[in-house]
């Protein structure tokens, strides 16, 4: 198919408020709309950006917030219509937000990383000459 006939019919499905106006490391509050039984409701997440990708109606968003001592990460549609509204709390400070750092070390890479420490220094130790104290 024609691309600028696919880019006209995505168009006319585009969120029509100001909302995508967001970046990776912004404080934002998402409602989307939650339906129960024949009831729907407006339901809030809030936490800070760590990704986005896509592109067109393919645009997608991450938010990561901790939640009882827990890590919690929710990705969502910006042009869905499940997506109420998109609030900015706060805008980003740093020049770049990178996502190693929100997200916590697992044990194993940090026990590997002191195993390596310590064996560096284990070398160190071996190569010094008997004769030389530290």
């Amino acid at each position: 198919m024609n691309q600028a006939l696919l880019d006209k019919i995505e168009s006319e499905q585009f969120r029509k408020d100001s909302s995508a106006n967001f970046g990776v490391g912004d404080s934002v509050r998402v409602h989307t709309k939650v339906v129960e039984g024949d009831k729907e409701r407006i339901q809030i997440f809030s936490g800070v950006v760590i990704g986005r990708r896509g592109r067109g109606l393919n645009e997608m968003f991450t938010v990561r917030r901790i939640s009882y001592g827990e890590g919690v990460e929710r990705v969502f549609p910006v042009h869905s219509p499940r997506v109420d509204k998109i609030e900015v709390e706060r805008k980003k400070r740093a020049l770049r937000l990178q996502r190693r750092k929100r997200r916590p070390q697992r044990p194993d890479f940090a026990a590997a990383s002191m195993r390596r420490s310590w064996a560096k220094e284990a070398i160190r130790e071996s190569r010094k000459p008997s004769g030389q104290v530290s």
